[in-house]
C-alpha cells in the first residue's frame, strides 16, 4: 500500500521538524520511531520521548485511503538525506515493512504497530493562551537559554522561567551561578502565570523557531504547555517545582557603573582565557578611575594582563569571575555597546545594555 509519493526534500522537512527529540537509546525500543499516519491526502508525523510531543503535517498523500505505522526517525532521515536530491521518493507498506524508493534505490525498514506508540495525552483545559510573533519568541529564548543549568540536583533549574504578567512576558534562566533575565511586552493583558518549561523542549524551540512575524500561540495548563506555530505542533511536560525569585537576584541601587565596547571586552577575555586552565576558569577583573584590566595566570606560573579604558570614575573594585560565564553573554549578545554595574569584591556584578531596561544579566564574584 502506498503511503507517500513526493519529492526527497518535501519529505525531508517534516522528518527534520519530529526527529531532533527522538532518543536513540531508550527504556521503550518503540520511541526510536516515529508515527507516521495517512488520512487521505493529509499525512502527520509525530515523535516524543514521553516528555516531549512534536507532530507536523504535510499534504503529501497518495491515494484516498487512511493508514498508520511506526518506523525507525534515524534510518530514515539517514536514507533521505543520502538519495540525490532531484529525485521523487515512494512510501510503501507492505508485510509489516516499509518499502524506500527513490530511482534505482530501494530499502526495506522494519516496523512496529501504531497502536503500540505512546502518545502524550493532551491537557483538557489551558489556563491561559498567549500569541506571540515567532520571531519574538525566538529572541526572547534566545537572550536567556545558555544560563540553563544541566543535570542539576536543583530540577527546577534545569530549565526556562516563562512569566505572563500583564502586558509583559518574561524568561528568565539561572544555574545558580549566573540568571539572564530579557522581557518583551505585547498588545494583549493577562494574568500572572508562572511555568518551568524543560531545557530539552527550549533547545528544541530555538531549532524550530524562525525570524518570521508568524505567530506562536502559546498554551498553559498546570502540568503541561502547547506551543503552535506554522504546520507544527509541540506538546512538553512542565517542571515542578518553585524557581528563585528573580527580582531578589538582580541587583538594585549599584553606583559603580561603567560602559563600554562589547566586542573589546569579548576579544580581551578571550585571548585572557587562554591562559585559564579546564579546571579552574578564574580571571580577575581589576577596575579603578580610567582602566580596566583582566588577568589570569595558571599553575605553571603563565599569566595574561588585557587592560581597556573605560570612562569610570567610582570606586576600585577586584573581583574574580568564571570567564566562561562572561563569554557566554558577551557572545549571545548583537548589541555594539554594555553596561557593567558593580558592588564590591563580594558582590554579583550586573550586565545590562545601555538605555534598555529589557535584558538583564547577573553573574556571581568568584574566589581567586
Amino acid at each position: 500500500m502506498q503511503l507517500v509519493k513526493t519529492h526527497r526534500d518535501t519529505l525531508l522537512r517534516p522528518l527534520q521538524i519530529v526527529s531532533g527529540i527522538v532518543e536513540r537509546r531508550h527504556t521503550l525500543p518503540i520511541l526510536a520511531n516515529i508515527l507516521i499516519r495517512k488520512d487521505g491526502e493529509q499525512v502527520s508525523f509525530l515523535s516524543t520521548d514521553i516528555e516531549v510531543q512534536i507532530t507536523t503535517k504535510a499534504a503529501i498523500g497518495s491515494g484516498g485511503d487512511s493508514i498508520a505505522t511506526t518506523v525507525a526517525a534515524r534510518k530514515l532521515l539517514d536514507i533521505l538525506r543520502a538519495l540525490p536530491d532531484d529525485n521523487d521518493v515512494v512510501l510503501k507498506l507492505e508485510n509489516k515493512k516499509m518499502s524506500v524508493q527513490s530511482g534505482k534505490s530501494r530499502f526495506s525498514l522494519q516496523t512496529l504497530a501504531a497502536e503500540e506508540f505512546p502518545t502524550v495525552a493532551q491537557a483538557e483545559h489551558f489556563n491561559a493562551s498567549v500569541n506571540l510573533p515567532q520571531k519574538t519568541l525566538k529572541h526572547l529564548f534566545n537572550m536567556v537559554h545558555f544560563s540553563m543549568a544541566q543535570q542539576d540536583i536543583r530540577y527546577y533549574l534545569n530549565g526556562l522561567l516563562l512569566v505572563v504578567d500583564g502586558k509583559n512576558v518574561i524568561a528568565v534562566a539561572t544555574d545558580g551561578h549566573r540568571l539572564a533575565f530579557c522581557q518583551v511586552e505585547v498588545e494583549q493583558e493577562f494574568p500572572r502565570h508562572e511555568v518551568i518549561i524543560p531545557r530539552k523542549t527550549i533547545i528544541e524551540m530555538q531549532r524550530l523557531l524562525e525570524d518570521k512575524e508568524d505567530p506562536v500561540q502559546i498554551d498553559i495548563a498546570n502540568n503541561q504547555v502547547k506551543l503552535t506555530f506554522a504546520d507544527i505542533e509541540l506538546i512538553s511536560k512542565l517542571v515542578e517545582g518553585k524557581f528563585p525569585d528573580f527580582n531578589r537576584v538582580i541587583p538594585k541601587g549599584y553606583k559603580n557603573s561603567f560602559t563600554l565596547g562589547r566586542e573589546q571586552l569579548l576579544r580581551s577575555l578571550q585571548r585572557a582565557a587562554i591562559m585559564t586552565s579546564d579546571k579552574f576558569k578564574g580571571v580577575r577583573c581589576v577596575i579603578t578611575p580610567g582602566l580596566m584590566q583582566i588577568l589570569s595566570t595558571n599553575a605553571d606560573q603563565e599569566e595574561a594582563i588585557e587592560e581597556i579604558e573605560i570612562d569610570y570614575g567610582g570606586d576600585s573594585v577586584d573581583i574574580g569571575f568564571n570567564v566562561s560565564y562572561l563569554l557566554d553573554v558577551l557572545n549571545n549578545l548583537k548589541c555594539d555597546q554594555i553596561s557593567v554595574s558593580l558592588g564590591d569584591s563580594n558582590s554579583s556584578a550586573l550586565i545590562t545594555i545601555p538605555d534598555n531596561t529589557d535584558f538583564k544579566y547577573v553573574v556571581m564574584p568568584m574566589r581567586i
